[in-house]
């Protein structure tokens, strides 16, 4: 059945529906834009006209354009306006008693044939469908927040959903530029379904007090490059939406990963909701600003002022290991000044290292970031050794060997020794207790994580990791020094994860039961979370880039030290790395590469 979808009506004006009703009117079709308050709609008209007056400035449209566009736009308060309309979208609160009024009253205006679409990502689809005297016509259609710039839409059909509405709005999709993704029936369909989880769980980390919101924040946006953190993305979405969102999702699934955090009760109750209310977990200049949040005092995890000057000297460093991690570090220390003992099982190993380094220094070069000059000055800083003797007299001694603890202890055990009184022991863990290598040595309160992310000379955010025994010297020392470096550090306590991986494995792991359970491909879910998330990688991209293995072991890491069954690694996971396919290393993983 070709259904043109020419005349589409839009049921709630508010941002989402006047986002829609815009996107729909500049690709040509007619729309009818319907809101029970007359301010709501002349609020969208405001806005229709405000953002194509910018495009004729910016020479994307021209003003005739404009004029079609305005003139396709028209609004009404009463639903009768939807009659002749061949697709109806509904964006009103997410209410389900608001949404099966809405539903009910179009049933008796519509005609038979016409598609009815819900924008919801919280309530059944199916509910709304089975209520209507035309289930078969009824589906989702999920936009993302802005609809003009978002390029994804989620079209969600239920079991009593027909193929002919689905072909439908899969095809008017497309012809507005967006990239649709068909997905099944429950709460959060995919991107929502995978984002509101980590969202909830940096809510409930904030709540214990772990790191504070600035940090939280810091070190998703640096760690893993998203163009915004947890807490002030809950900001902007509205608190009270995200409660909403999760309340179905655990209503659903019964996993405690999306039982919402009590802090969003506590702030969507006080009418803390967000930006658009001015205050949430930041403060906001006013309501809906596109500012940056004004800075007010973190009630729950205040960090007192630092006093720089404050610590032990740091100008030589010793770097344990001989993998990309300890060479990357090794380069970053170099570049910023300080004199760098570089030390591996063997003088060999160690010298190789110090070649990944020049490499490295020498694209640098070619990139135009660093003349040749610093090339070979930091360069010069870096003296290869093949025992920890070497380290007899740095300051500050970085390990950076494998993941496993026992060779960690032992390693700490040896620097113990070598290492002068005074020096600063780190380890570059991203999942091991810190305490456990500080127990290794005599010395536990001169012992800090400090987890730097690979590559180390690219990536900006080093975790800071003191444990119960750490000095307040050595931790001031530490922030310090890797604000020297050019990194910007995060603070956080000696536990599993830290915080980009303890908020990072849970959603991957989450990405890879939605496959397991034959919800949406691995390409859907990939697509979605770039598209509607803004991820520069998908889950599974991601995935076979950190290895499947490593992120198994995560997994049970994290599932060890929370015991948590909704951090139980996925059995797919642990099956794909019993056949030995680990990701890219090996050249298959959840997809396949081809072997270098």
């Amino acid at each position: 059945m070709d259904i043109p979808l020419h005349t589409i009506a839009v049921v709630g004006l508010g941002t989402m529906g006047t986002g829609i009703a815009e996107v729909l009117a500049r690709a040509g079709r007619e729309v009818i834009g319907i809101d029970v308050s007359p301010a709501a709609a002349r609020q969208a008209v405001t806005a229709l006209e405000s953002s194509t007056a910018r495009a004729v400035e910016r020479e994307r449209i021209t003003e005739e354009d404009r004029r079609n566009i305005l003139a396709r736009f028209r609004t009404f308060s009463d639903l009768h306006a939807a009659a002749d309309a061949e697709l109806v979208i509904e964006v009103v609160p997410e209410s389900y008693e608001t949404k099966h009024q809405v539903f009910r009253a179009l049933d008796a205006i519509v005609r038979p044939g016409t598609i009815l679409a819900t924008g919801t990502n919280a309530l059944s689809v199916t509910r709304l469908a089975a209520d209507s005297e035309h289930p078969e016509r009824v589906l989702g259609l999920h936009f993302f927040n802005p609809a003009p710039a978002m390029k994804l839409v989620e079209v969600v059909s239920s079991v009593l959903t027909a193929p002919y509405a689905v072909d439908a709005v899969t095809a008017l999709a497309r012809d507005l530029g967006k990239e649709p993704v068909a997905v099944g029936d429950r709460p959060g369909f995919v991107a929502d379904g995978l984002l509101f989880g980590y969202l909830n769980q940096a809510a409930a980390m904030y709540e214990a007090k772990y790191a504070s919101r600035e940090d939280i924040d810091a070190a998703m946006k640096l760690g893993c490059g998203l163009p915004m953190g947890p807490l002030a993305l809950l900001d902007l979405i509205g608190i009270d939406t995200a409660r909403t969102v999760l309340e179905a999702m655990y209503a659903a699934s019964h996993d405690r990963l999306h039982a919402p955090a009590p802090i969003l009760k506590q702030l969507s109750e006080a009418g803390l909701t967000g930006r658009k209310t001015g205050r949430g977990f930041y403060a906001y200049a006013a309501p809906a600003a596109p500012a940056a949040a004004v800075v007010v005092p973190d009630a729950l995890t205040p960090r007192p002022a630092e006093d720089e000057r404050v610590g032990r000297e740091v100008r030589s460093v010793g770097v344990a290991g001989s993998g990309t991690m300890a060479s990357g570090i090794a380069e970053v220390f170099a570049k910023a000044g300080y004199e760098v003992v570089l030390a591996a099982r063997s003088l060999e190993k160690a010298e190789a290292a110090k070649v990944r380094a020049a490499k490295s220094l020498a694209r640098s070069v070619d990139k135009g970031r660093m003349t040749a000059e610093v090339r070979e000055a930091a360069l010069a800083r870096i003296t290869p050794a093949g025992s920890l003797d070497a380290f007899a007299e740095v300051d500050l001694a970085v390990e950076a060997v494998a993941e496993d603890l026992e060779i960690k202890q032992q390693l700490f055990a040896t620097l113990d020794k070598v290492c002068k009184e005074g020096a600063i022991l780190a380890t570059t863990t991203s999942s091991l207790p810190v305490v456990a290598c500080a127990r290794a040595t005599s010395r536990p309160q001169d012992v800090i994580g400090m987890h730097f992310f690979n590559p180390a000379p690219a990536m900006k955010l080093v975790e800071v990791v003191r444990t119960v025994l750490t000095s307040d010297e050595v931790h001031t020392t530490v922030r310090r020094v890797t604000r020297e470096i050019k990194k910007h550090p995060v603070d956080c306590g000696d536990r599993a994860g830290f915080i980009v991986n303890a908020l990072l494995f849970p959603y991957l792991n989450n990405a890879i039961k939605m496959v397991q359970e034959h919800y949406a491909t691995l390409d859907d879910i990939d697509a979605a979370m770039k598209l509607g998330g803004g991820y520069p990688m998908g889950p599974f991209e991601l995935l076979d880039v950190v290895g499947l293995d490593v992120s198994l072991a995560i997994e049970k890491v994290l599932h060890r030290e929370f015991r948590d069954p909704g951090l139980a690694p996925a059995p797919l996971l642990e099956h794909l790395v019993a056949a030995g396919c680990l990701g890219r290393k090996t050249g298959r993983g959840f997809r396949e590469y081809a072997r270098r």
